[in-house]
């Protein structure tokens, strides 16, 4: 791999971000405007008709609306400087925002059963069918279009900008357009069938609501909690270490994300065990750069000494290899060295979290080592699959 230009990569950087935000908050505008005109249209027609189906409908793109404006301000928050309170800045601010969004659609959800309720309990008792006019069908009609039309958008926008928010906000933009299309089904067999369906439409809709409520909180605590970082990424990122020249193998990557796109991490990587310590900072400090600049991960980098360079080292690694090949418990191995003078031998197993006595799995490969080398001591290190 080149070597790394270090020069102005921070003003690059900085534009990234600053457009993403930009990005965003664009889309986040769009969403407002278009769901004040939907509050404006649907309040309309739901107060002529006396539907409330149609009124709970106009609720619900003003709590999209408030959607939008809760993600503008948690992506200008997300964005802020770290400081000594916050020393890995703000990114995980964007999780809590698509927990917020994710509590209003719940209560978009409830909300729409609670009234569909209440729409069929006043049914029973007055046998009044909503007034809808041909004009108000065509209306909401184009009401849905419109809906589609931002959720399509918003979809787009967070898959290109990388944004949970606006996954969230989409999402809960075409759950609004198919709540209207139940309202739209509803008034439709209401106004030529005679026909009263609506209250039972919107319970049936409200419950896929709270489903998609739920999915959301649960994906956003799940990342405030903190997740294994996706298949894709971490292999990325190991081929890209990989790359240089001087590394021998790339092992124990850990991540941990602190917004979107936000890493703070640490690898190990085998080199040479004759390399010197200038030659040692020169290959971190480029690792650390690269990954700084191309995935804004903040990498410390460790180093293990590749050494089977004498016979008995070469025989340890060998046993070592054919003892752990068929345990299904044991991922990898890595961290090999052996001191033949203080005859100790260290090395890491990587135990998969399946493995419910991790340490029992441990002892049994030192031991059969030490049953071939009993002059030898075993320090084991277990590490898990992060």
């Amino acid at each position: 791999m080149e070597k790394l230009d270090l020069e102005n990569k921070n003003v690059d950087l900085d534009k990234v971000i600053k457009a993403r935000e930009k990005g965003i908050v664009g889309t986040s505008i769009v969403g407002i405007g278009g769901n004040v005109v939907l509050v404006a249209i649907k309040a309309v027609i739901g107060f002529l008709a006396g539907s409330v189906a149609i009124i709970m409908d106009a609720l619900n793109n003003l709590t999209d609306a408030l959607s939008s404006i809760i993600t503008i301000i948690g992506t200008k928050l997300s964005n802020k400087k770290p400081d000594r309170k916050h020393p890995y800045g703000h990114g995980r601010i964007e999780y809590l925002t698509s927990t917020i969004i994710g509590a209003i659609i719940l209560f978009a959800g409830g909300m729409a059963i609670y009234e569909s309720i209440v729409s069929i309990i006043e049914y029973f008792n007055t046998k009044v069918l909503p007034s809808y006019t041909v004009i108000s069908l065509v209306i909401i009609g184009v009401a849905i279009f419109i809906k589609l039309g931002l959720g399509i958008f918003y979809r787009i926008q967070a898959k290109k900008l990388n944004s949970d928010t606006l996954k969230a906000s989409g999402m809960d933009a075409l759950f609004d357009a198919i709540l209207s299309t139940g309202t739209l089904i509803s008034a439709i067999v209401a106004l030529y069938g005679h026909f009263y369906i609506e209250g039972y439409v919107g319970i049936i809709i409200g419950l896929f609501i709270l489903k998609s409520g739920f999915g959301i909180i649960k994906e956003s605590l799940s990342l405030i909690i903190g997740i294994r970082i996706d298949d894709e990424t971490t292999r990325k990122v190991k081929e890209d270490i990989a790359q240089f020249e001087e590394v021998k193998g790339v092992y124990d990557l850990i991540l941990n994300n602190y917004g979107t796109n936000k890493y703070i991490g640490s690898v190990h990587i085998a080199v040479r065990d004759d390399m010197n310590a200038q030659e040692m900072m020169a290959l971190e400090k480029q690792i650390a750069g690269h990954m700084y600049f191309k995935y804004n991960m903040i990498m410390t980098v460790g180093v293990y000494a590749d050494n089977t360079s004498t016979e008995i080292s070469r025989d340890n690694k060998a046993d070592l290899d054919e003892l752990t090949k068929d345990k299904p418990h044991i991922l990898q191995t890595h961290g090999f060295y052996v001191n033949e003078e203080e005859k100790i031998v260290f090395f890491d197993l990587v135990i998969d979290f399946d493995d419910k006595d991790p340490h029992g799995t441990c002892d049994s490969v030192k031991n059969a080592l030490r049953e071939k080398y009993p002059d030898y001591n075993y320090i084991v290190n277990i590490d898990y699959d992060y």
